[in-house]
Formats: C-alpha cells, structure tokens, sequence
C-alpha cells in the first residue's frame, strides 16, 4: 500500500509540470515582450499610436474570450483544448520570428492571444481533473512554485537573448515551454471522463466577453480622464454587459454559469482574492517602473532584475503553503497571503523616498511576489473545490475572468491615486516656496510629458520630470505621493484578510470535504 502511494505522487509531478509549463507561459508570453516592447517597436518602425495595441493585443483577445475556452473545453474536452492552444501559441511566436513588418507581428499577436485563451481557460480546470482531491491542494502549490520559479528567472535570461542575439529570439522561448508542456500533456495527463456534451452558452460567452474586453480598453483610457468619451462609453459597456448576462444566466436552460456559486462565501471571496492579487501585483509592478526610473534612476535591466532574488524560496513557500492546505484549509493561506501582500505594501508606505535602500526596495518587491503567489494558491484551491461536474473548465474561467479585472484596474487605479497625491505634494511644496498654485502648476506642466499608454494598463512618466522641476523638488513629492498611494492600497488586502477570517472558519472544510467526497468532474 505505501508502495502504491508513492507511485501515485510521483505519477502526479509530470502532470503538474506539464499544466503548470501551459499556464506559465499564458503569464510569460506577453511579459516578455512587454519588457522589450521598446526594441521590438524601434526595430520594425512601430506608429507612436499603436505600440500599445502591439502590447496588449494578445491579452485583449484573452479578455474577450476567456469564458469561452472554458466552455469549449467542458464541452470538447479539455485536454484536447489545451493541446490546441500549445500548437497555437507555439505556431504564432515561430512565424512572429519572421516578421519584417508590425502589421505581421500584430496579427501574430492576435492569433497568439487565441492559444493563450486556451491555455489559461483549461489548465487549472484540467489539474483538478487529472489529480485526485485529497492530492490536489499540495499539487497547486506545485504548480504555482513551477510558475513563479519559470517568471522569476526568464525576463532575465530573455534580456540577455535580446541583446546578445537580436529581439527575434525573443519569440523562441514561449514555443520552447509550449513543446514541453505539449511532450508532457500528451504522454502523461489522462483524458479525463467523458460528459454528457451540453450545449455551449453563445450569448452568456459573447455577454462576458464584451464587458471584459470593453472593461480593459475603458480602464486604459481612464488614466487620462474619465469625463472622455473613450472612457466612460466602454465603461458603460461592462456594466451593461454584466447586467444582461445575469439576466440572462437567471432564465437560461443551460446556463455557463450556475448563479448559485455566487451564493457561496467561500468562493465569492476566492474571487475576490484573486481580483485584489492582480490588482496589488499589476499596480505594484507599474508603481515599480514609475518610482525605480524616475526617482531612483535605475535602468529597466536593474529594475527587471528586482524580481529575480528569491524566486527560488517563493516557489519552496508555493509547494509549502500546498501542502499545508492539505492538511488544514485555504483560510490560513489565504489570510497569511494577503498580510504578505500588506505588509509589501507598509513596506514601500514606510520608506519610499530619493534616497531609499535598495534592499528596502528588492523586500517590497520580494514581498509582493511572495503574497500574490500564495494568495493565488488558495484562491484557486477554493475556486476549483466548488466547481460542478462537467463545468469544471467555465468555473476555472470565471477565476480567469476576476484575475483579468484586476489587472485592468490595478495599474489605472494606482496611477489615478498616485496623480492625486503627488500634486497634493507638490502643490504643498510650492506654497512653502512662496510660489502660487498656477506658478507651481506651470511649473510642472512644464516638464511633465504626455503620459503614454504601452502596452494597455500603463503609463510611464518622462524620466527628465525631476531634472527640470523649476525649483520644486518634486523627488521628494513624488515619493511622498508613493507613499500616500501604497498606504491606501494597503488597506485592500488588511480588510479582505479580516473577511476571509470569518468566512472561511473551520467549519468550511467539513463542506469541502463532502463536496470533494463526490464524483470528481472529468470536464
């Protein structure tokens, strides 16, 4: 019997792997090019105005689709849907490499996006159904320390490709990960039981579809104003959006999404969580860029290789806090997950400044790469212990969906919060120079560029900002205004901590447990 036992968990590392490698590469794939979008865009002469688009056209199709691929794999299968996506993604960065113009590139960035739905609508969903219950929280933190472990050392490695090779090696490492990950799905992840095909919720995926994608674009426009037509139009999309896909959810026979999961404590607050980790990740990311280059000076390879120390002790914390989830519940990995992320937080609200430690710097960044890491670890264990049988991958996909709005608001949010507080500063800083608040708001306007959108969900202040400030030492208000921003921010994670307290108490597992008891979904 313990024979057997150890067969089973060693048999459950090559699934792990190889699901983990698809999902990573759903996180890697437009990172990478993100952080040499600037060299990709010198060399094929991109338009000022479509760098963005360029950036994030993979992730506007994965916004848009999200929902879909999960309903496409509980009804197709989800093993074959994530195989499709590995070809998919591995086909479009190959061809990318022969790009001779951006228009080439960016419809290989689209046809990229449409893998990637794949890979991040399946994966988790095709975990659940490959690893027994009672093995499968151990196994999430396994599969969140490969992803953590593979994030934290490739924009490095990528960085050094570019320079040393040229910027088209850059699309040789996705299809690298996807053959892995391909070689190891097929031989090794089981085709999970067959389920009665039910008809695909057209409306309810197109309904979904449109409130995220118009969400992302409104977001995106939001950081230069919301009274802008091009903000509060997709604004109004997504809420009218959402509003018809409850509608609808409520009378459909078939419905994408049983509505009763939203009834559930436990599983709201799992979205909640992961919609509060991408939004702390993705604004603490941007917050980073702006702070590191304009304040600090430091260069993107220096700012990039902040991720990089203890990638190795977050993916040992991963595979721990798995385990540990395994032997109690997702409360206290949850709760202890977003005190990380907290304390991140107080980190940077407590020493942002001009003349800040560096290795002040590299904790809040160690901090939050560790808290959103564990975070997500229960948020997915807790999501995935409620999804039904036969929509294992549509539940998945709603996670999918709560991560994207977070990474559209995060960025947006933070550099609105950050606007506010910095003039704050600066407008303070005049009045202590004698100078009025229109000298002072000239003074600025003067050396503040046109903030730049690249890729969608960011902006980035012209580094000469500080050099000309006219007197202002506007260094010093940036920072102050930093601090503001991280200090209110901190209170997300504090309060959803409290909450996760009370309602996910000990009692939840004894349901977990009744549910899990039952016969798992094979999607």
């Amino acid at each position: 019997m313990p024979r057997a036992r150890s067969e089973t968990r060693g048999s459950n590392l090559p699934i792990v792997l190889g699901l983990s490698l698809a999902f990573t590469v759903t996180v890697l794939d437009p990172l990478l090019l993100s952080l040499n979008l600037a060299e990709v865009s010198r060399a094929l002469h991109v338009p000022q105005d479509l760098v963005g688009l360029l950036g994030g056209a993979a992730t506007l199709v994965v916004a848009s689709a999200v929902l879909a691929a999960g309903g496409v794999g509980d009804a197709f299968g989800l093993k074959r849907l994530l195989m499709v996506g590995l070809v998919i993604v591995t086909i479009a960065n190959l061809l990318s490499t022969l790009s001779s113009g951006y228009r080439f590139l960016l419809a290989m960035r689209f046809l990229d996006g449409v893998g990637l739905t794949a890979l991040l609508g399946v994966s988790m969903a095709l975990l659940k159904a490959s690893v027994p219950s009672e093995k499968r929280p151990a196994a999430l933190g396994v599969f969140m320390a490969i992803e953590m472990f593979v994030v934290g050392l490739t924009p490095a490695i990528a960085g050094w490709l570019v320079e040393g090779v040229g910027w088209r090696s850059l699309f040789l490492i996705s299809p690298l990960l996807c053959l892995c990950s391909f070689w190891l799905t097929a031989r090794r992840v089981p085709e999970p039981p067959a389920h009665e095909r039910r008809p695909l919720d057209v409306i309810a995926v197109l309904l979904v579809g449109v409130a995220l994608l118009s969400l992302v674009v409104g977001m995106s426009s939001a950081q230069n104003g919301f009274a802008r037509p091009e903000t509060w139009v997709p604004l109004l999309v997504t809420v009218l959006a959402a509003v018809l896909f409850v509608l609808h959810e409520r009378r459909a026979p078939e419905p994408a999404v049983d509505l009763a999961l939203f009834r559930v404590p436990a599983f709201n607050l799992a979205l909640a969580a992961a919609l509060t980790l991408n939004f702390l990740g993705a604004g603490f990311s941007f917050s980073l860029g702006q702070f590191g280059g304009v304040v600090l000076a430091l260069p993107p390879e220096t700012i990039g290789l902040l991720f990089l120390p203890g990638t190795g002790l977050i993916a040992g914390t991963a595979v721990l806090a798995g385990r540990l989830m395994g032997k109690h519940t997702p409360r206290p990995v949850m709760v202890t997950g977003l005190l990380t992320l907290l304390a991140s937080g107080l980190v940077m609200a407590g020493s942002a400044g001009p003349q800040m430690a560096l290795w002040l710097l590299l904790l809040a960044t160690w901090l939050c790469n560790l808290g959103v890491t564990i975070t997500s670890t229960s948020a997915s264990e807790t999501v995935l212990s409620h999804a039904p049988s036969g929509h294992t991958g549509t539940v998945s996909s709603v996670q999918s969906a709560a991560s994207m709005t977070g990474n559209a608001f995060g960025p947006t949010v933070y550099l609105l919060l950050l606007n506010f507080f910095f003039q704050r500063e600066w407008l303070a800083d005049a009045r202590t120079r004698g100078l009025s608040e229109s000298q002072a708001e000239q003074a600025v306007n003067a050396v503040r560029s046109q903030l730049a959108v690249s890729p969608p969900g960011t902006a980035v202040y012209d580094p000469n900002l500080l050099r000309q400030s006219a007197g202002l030492n506007l260094g010093l208000d940036f920072s102050y205004g930093l601090r503001l921003t991280m200090l209110t921010v901190s209170f997300l994670p504090f309060g959803l901590a409290l909450v996760a307290h009370y309602v996910m108490p000990g009692g939840w597992r004894l349901r977990r447990r009744r549910r899990e008891t039952a016969p798992e979904s094979g999607g």
